[in-house]
Parts: structure tokens; sequence; C-alpha cells
């Protein structure tokens, strides 16, 4: 349970700095504490894409994967961001992406700032 709600935060950091550094990644809310909240929804949604439908797309672009040298990672990660931002806009959650190559730039943020905080937060194992 622990490790849970230690990837939860992770994401909701690395969540957070995108939203920080991009401008084309938006997060409203008429308070703080709201912007906090949806924050955490969306990163939980965010663990759920990369939980269920992310290997799913790995395993079906493995080709290209090879091909790419892995390079192909960051585009599955902005797909995964994409339907992360489509599905938090289903929910009315105040969360958006706009546009793949924002996507591209957000997901590569979001890995290294949250294996930076997966590094620095304790796993609870």
């Amino acid at each position: 349970m622990m490790n849970f709600v230690v990837k939860t935060i992770a994401n909701a950091g690395a969540l957070a700095v995108a939203v920080w550094l991009l401008d084309k990644i938006t997060l409203t809310g008429d308070s703080t504490g709201k912007e906090v909240g949806t924050l955490i929804i969306v990163a939980l949604l965010f663990g759920l894409v990369n939980f269920l439908v992310k290997p799913l797309v790995k395993l079906l672009s493995l080709p290209l994967l090879i091909l790419t040298l892995g390079l192909f990672t960051l585009v599955v990660n902005a797909l995964m961001l994409l339907l992360t931002s489509w599905l938090a806009d289903k929910l009315d959650l105040s969360f958006h992406v706009e546009g793949f190559w924002t996507a591209v730039v957000g997901g590569l943020i979001i890995s290294v700032v949250s294996w930076a905080l997966h590094v620095v937060l304790p796993d609870g194992d």
C-alpha cells in the first residue's frame, strides 16, 4: 500500500512539474486545494493508464521499439499522456494536454522527474 502511495505522489509531482514548465499542459481550478485534488486524481488516472494500457501498446509496437532502439518509447509515453488528458476531459477534470509534440515533451519531463522522485522517495518495501 505504501508503494502505491509513493508512486501516486511521484506521478503527481512529475505532472505538476510538466504543468509548470509547459504552457500547453494546463491544470486549472478555483483554489490551490482544488488544483491539488485534481492533480492527485489525474496522477491516479495516469498510473491506471500506464498500468493497463501501456503494456499492451508496448507489446503491439515491439517491432518499432526494436527498430528505433527504444526511442519509440517517447511516442508511447506521449500517447499515454494524451489518453490521460482525454479521460480527464471525459471525467470533467480540468487537466488538458494540447497537441502531440507537447505530449512528447511532457512525457519526457514526467519520465525524468518521476524517476528522480522514485530515487528520493522511500519505496515502502
